[in-house]
């Protein structure tokens, strides 16, 4: 007979851990990182949820047998709200079809052309950045890796609705991760100023985006970017309506910015706070000679890989997700039911000293292809792993390697004086408070 497994137990401990998970996911998780187990189980509220703490677990989840497991619904009524039926909410052939279409986009050829753009919209960004004045570089990344992803993606300027698309930004951030913590989901209709201020925020994105679709069907040009792509699509004698492009336009536009924006403020803060990886940046991207990175220079930018690499691993933009269980499964072991909830942190297993040696320092060599060896299959999935990894991780990370190059091939990123170490911010990203 299979033992129970360990975990926050008895209706005082569940209910104190899910009102401390509601609140700071954070420490939640190095609560259940104490528990001598590899899988975990607790009731979360209504939910009865388990935890997998070891990579051969996550392998299965999100691998070998990724069928059994689906978005949790409740995941896709929050997130509906705002993509749809998008690429990250959908399950199925549906979700199969879609990512099908959305694919050619981040070709590797088609990617090698978006590196320009990328070097060009960070110098244009950063020569509004003040030198010796105060800079939040949160909003700063925020804003770039926005403009960036709706030129290479939509061929877009959206500069006239950037600040709204800001406030829209951050107002889903706080949004869903209070939602994802409720007991129990309010009533849509319910008078009350948050949902008020979501209905707006909500309808402004649509005007914008729908404004974008409109613009482009009606030149009739194909401009070969994703957008094009999504609107010229055509399967089984069907094209894409302009709610689905629509759809994915706003998922790929959230995604495509906020998580990688999130992971380049936490490297910018890391390089800073330690002046050795500084020293060993400045002089890979010197050795440039004192020109603009480009794609040809990816390989040469192995440091600076490194250096992103293991930011992500101290701080993963995407430090949880939750999975459902669509039909009886066994897991390490374990038969899980249909309908139970998978909490899958890739923060937990980044920060496992069983597979990380000196588990909260930062140290990019720890990446160099000598030493990451030896580090288990699934230890590190800071773009989660299998069937749905993320469709943009190799576009996130030519992205973030230019933008670092570029922006230390002319500046340098001091912490203002007295500058503390950033608490975390864990909404849907982990951003530095």
């Amino acid at each position: 007979m299979t033992q129970p497994l360990p975990g926050p137990t008895g209706a005082f401990g569940n209910i104190a851990f899910a009102r401390r998970f509601s609140r700071d996911p954070i420490s939640a998780f190095r609560e259940l990182a104490r528990y001598d187990s590899d899988l975990l189980h607790y009731q979360l509220g209504p939910f009865n949820t388990y935890m997998p703490k070891h990579p051969d677990l996550i392998h299965e989840i999100l691998v070998t047998k990724a069928k059994s497991f689906h978005k949790w619904e409740r995941q896709k009524q929050v997130f509906g709200k705002f993509n749809g039926n998008g690429l990250v909410n959908s399950d199925g052939d549906f979700w199969r079809r879609q990512r099908k279409l959305v694919q050619p986009a981040f070709h590797h050829k088609r990617i090698r052309t978006y590196a320009e753009i990328m070097v060009e919209y960070t110098g244009r960004h950063m020569a509004t950045w003040r030198t010796g004045a105060p800079l939040n570089i949160e909003a700063a990344l925020s804003a770039l890796t926005r403009d960036i992803v709706t030129k290479t993606l939509f061929d877009a300027d959206v500069s006239d609705e950037s600040q709204r698309l800001s406030e829209i930004i951050a107002l889903i951030q706080v949004m869903a991760f209070r939602q994802f913590g409720e007991l129990l989901a309010l009533p849509e209709w319910l008078p009350t100023p948050n949902k008020r201020r979501e209905r707006a925020a909500l309808a402004d994105l649509d005007t914008i985006v729908h404004g974008l679709i409109r613009e482009r069907r009606a030149s009739g040009i194909d401009k070969g970017d994703l957008l094009s792509m999504l609107l010229l699509a055509v399967e089984d004698g069907e094209g894409m309506t302009d709610q689905q492009a629509r759809n994915e336009i706003t998922t790929l536009f959230i995604a495509g910015h906020e998580t990688t924006s999130t992971a380049l403020a936490w490297v910018v803060y890391l390089v800073a706070a330690h002046p050795a990886v500084e020293a060993k940046l400045l002089a890979e991207v010197d050795a440039l000679g004192g020109r603009a990175p480009t794609f040809d220079d990816l390989p040469r930018l192995k440091y600076t890989e490194w250096v992103i690499k293991e930011s992500m691993r101290l701080y993963p933009p995407t430090y949880f997700f939750p999975r459902e269980v669509v039909e009886p499964v066994e897991i390490g072991g374990h038969m899980l039911p249909k309908g139970a909830l998978i909490q899958i942190s890739p923060y937990m297993l980044h920060h496992d000293p069983r597979f990380w040696e000196q588990s909260e320092t930062f140290m990019p060599e720890r990446f160099a292809p000598d030493r990451i060896a030896s580090v288990p299959d699934y230890a590190y999935f800071p773009f989660g792993a299998g069937p749905r990894v993320c469709i943009g991780n190799a576009f996130a990370m030519m992205e973030m390697q230019l933008i670092v190059a570029t922006i230390m091939a002319q500046m340098r990123l001091p912490l203002t004086p007295g500058h503390a170490k950033p608490e975390l911010l864990p909404l849907i990203t982990l951003l530095p408070a």
